[in-house]
Order: structure tokens, then sequence, then C-alpha cells
């Protein structure tokens, strides 16, 4: 007996690094508001000058936004702004 669901199921290796990318930038964001900071000029900063002072060190954010290029934050934001 053929089991119901024969489809093939593919998963994007993109995809998974796109969400990471998005789960690093919530967590990031937390944690600026957490301490108190704008965390939308603090990460603009951050993407600006890749100064990672910009990023606080609380709940490890500095260490994780740092794990993740600025073109490719920056493309997940641009692809997430135009709705793509």
């Amino acid at each position: 007996m053929p089991p119901e669901n024969d489809k093939t199921i593919t998963f994007s290796l993109k995809d998974e690094r796109e969400l990471e990318i998005r789960q690093i930038l919530t967590s990031v964001y937390n944690a600026l508001l957490e301490r108190g900071y704008s965390p939308i000029n603090h990460i603009v900063g951050y993407l600006l000058s890749e100064d990672p002072t910009y990023i606080t060190n609380h709940k490890n954010a500095r260490s994780l936004i740092r794990k993740v290029e600025r073109d490719e934050i920056l493309t997940v934001l641009l692809k997430s702004y135009l709705g793509l």
C-alpha cells in the first residue's frame, strides 16, 4: 500500500539561513530593547560601521550578530521590506 502523501518535500538551505538570520535579528533587537537602547538605531549603526560596540553583550547579542555577514543581513531586510 503506497503512502498517502507521496510528494517529495524539499528543504532549501537558503531558506534555512534566512530564517536563522531573522531569528538572530529578533534576538539582538530584543536584547537591545531590554537594555533600554533604541534597537533600530543601534542595528543600523552596526550595519553602517561594522562596529560591534553598537550591539550589547546582553543575552550574547553581540556574538550572535557577528555570526552573520552584513550583506546577508541587508539582503534579508531588503527582501522583507519589498515583500519578496
